[in-house]
């Protein structure tokens, strides 16, 4: 699929959702001795994110104050197909709200759209490219005094998310294709 995307003769997108809380993202850190490090959050506050990215940076994307569920994934895919100008694959994981008897009730209007999921084996978030969408949205876009209060966070979100493949870039390797 990839050498389809490749040629151009499909689109292919990776799709997953994440949370970005306002308690921070500080997966690991260090500081100097008798250095004071912290990160202002306001607690209590989730926002849930679904995206979908292409190794070109294209970006779909939605945010949402309540849990994402398999009802929010149909609808999101559903406006996907209605707006694809040629045959699309979107790879997502085997995650219950992708993999739901509602999703699964959609396959086969979305494919005569031309939208085709594909779903990838458990236990293998390596070979999505979304996930790196979501570690580079927490560990490098997102600045600490983004969490500081709800409204900020909202806002940075969304300004990095509507920013991608414009002023934000992922670098992603190229897959051996041979």
């Amino acid at each position: 699929m990839e050498k389809l995307a490749q040629q151009g003769q499909i689109e292919l997108f990776y799709g997953d959702e994440s949370q970005v809380s306002s308690e921070g993202y500080v997966p690991y850190g260090w500081q100097f001795a008798g250095e004071q490090v912290c990160v202002l959050a306001q607690k209590g506050y989730k926002i849930n994110c679904w995206g979908l990215i292409s190794r070109y940076n294209q970006c779909h994307w939605a945010t949402s104050g309540q849990t994402i569920n398999a009802q929010f994934v149909m609808q999101e895919l559903e406006n996907l197909s209605l707006s694809i100008h040629k045959e699309t694959v979107v790879v997502l994981d085997c995650a219950r709200i992708h993999t739901s008897q509602l999703i699964q009730k959609r396959l086969s209007y979305w494919q005569k759209r031309g939208l085709f999921i594909l779903f990838l084996p458990p236990y293998s978030p390596h070979l999505n490219l979304a996930e790196m969408l979501w570690r580079k949205l927490k560990t490098e876009w997102l600045r600490p005094q983004d969490y500081a209060e709800k409204d900020t966070l909202f806002y940075a979100v969304h300004q990095c998310l509507a920013n991608v493949g414009q002023q934000l870039n992922i670098h992603f390797s190229p897959f051996n294709l041979n």
